[in-house]
């Protein structure tokens, strides 16, 4: 079993010291719980809605991992891996990032730059922000993984991309103001749960979706943060509006047996030759 704290949080805007130390104080406060793996939201040292302030508060992957890295080495010292979104500097480059970390160990494993960049309703990310363009899934102490950050889910693509690289966990960072109050929980939030639960139930996979909380110019963050297994089950879900730490188990030997009785990947797999001539021609008429 692997032990996950996925970390819904609520950050105070252009507070980075703040919000980091309320991290730590929060990891400090799960460390009798054993944790394996820490998520935590998109954007979260800074918060999200920063617009043109990308450029003033944007941290390097550098500058991230040693603050992290230091912490962990005065107060924690255990092993633990962190997946955190942030606004990433890179030389004169600014993107929506997460990293993987590996903190008392291999430090910086993977960074991932968020591909698909909102632009309609109250998003306005690819004014300020670049695009990744590399998606790939990676190996960490238990696995493989990957890791999408928030639209970067919603094209489901993209999880099927990186299931076909192997990924045995995809983590979610993510940022989702509320909408669609009228039903029993946030209209976005039942999408969310929605496509985690397709994601996971096709390709025999876990997905863990970490969600901002708290209120950032004007807009409501929903939470509902989530783990979904394998078989497309809701595993463990946090409340709406409030900040919540979400233990989960993963267990990675149950996915062979799964994909067994479910060859949805395999048999994509094998249909890949068919598929990608087409997908080809597409992308070659952009």
């Amino acid at each position: 079993m692997v032990r996950h704290a996925l970390l819904q949080l609520k950050p105070a805007k252009g507070q980075i010291r703040h919000n980091l130390e309320h991290l730590e104080r929060t990891l400090l406060d799960l460390k009798d719980e054993h944790i394996d793996v820490a998520v935590v939201p998109e954007a979260y040292p800074t918060g999200y809605f920063l617009q043109g302030g990308v450029r003033e508060l944007a941290l390097t992957a550098a500058e991230l991992v040693g603050r992290l890295s230091a912490w962990h080495a005065e107060h924690y010292r255990d092993p633990l891996d962190l997946v955190i979104g942030f606004y990433e500097r890179d030389g004169g480059d600014y993107y929506n990032s997460a990293a993987y970390l590996e903190l008392g160990g291999r430090g910086l494993v993977h960074l991932h730059r968020k591909i698909f960049l909102p632009t309609y309703g109250v998003f306005d990310e690819e004014r300020f922000l670049g695009r990744g363009h590399e998606l790939a899934s990676f190996n960490t102490r238990f696995g493989r993984a990957a890791i999408l950050i928030c639209e970067d889910f919603w094209h489901t693509v993209t999880a099927t991309t990186v299931a076909l690289q192997g990924a045995d966990v995809i983590y979610v960072p993510s940022a989702s103001p509320a909408r669609g109050l009228a039903g029993a929980a946030p209209a976005n939030v039942e999408r969310w749960e929605m496509l985690a639960r397709a994601v996971s139930g096709e390709h025999g996979l876990y997905v863990a979706l970490a969600s901002l909380v708290g209120s950032e110019a004007g807009k409501l963050m929903s939470g509902g943060s989530l783990l979904a297994g394998p078989e497309g089950e809701v595993l463990a879900r946090a409340p709406v509006f409030a900040e919540a730490a979400l233990l989960a188990d993963v267990d990675l030997d149950r996915i062979p047996p799964v994909r067994y009785d479910n060859p949805m990947l395999a048999d994509l797999k094998a249909g890949m030759p068919l598929i990608f001539p087409e997908m080809r021609k597409i992308v070659e008429e952009l």
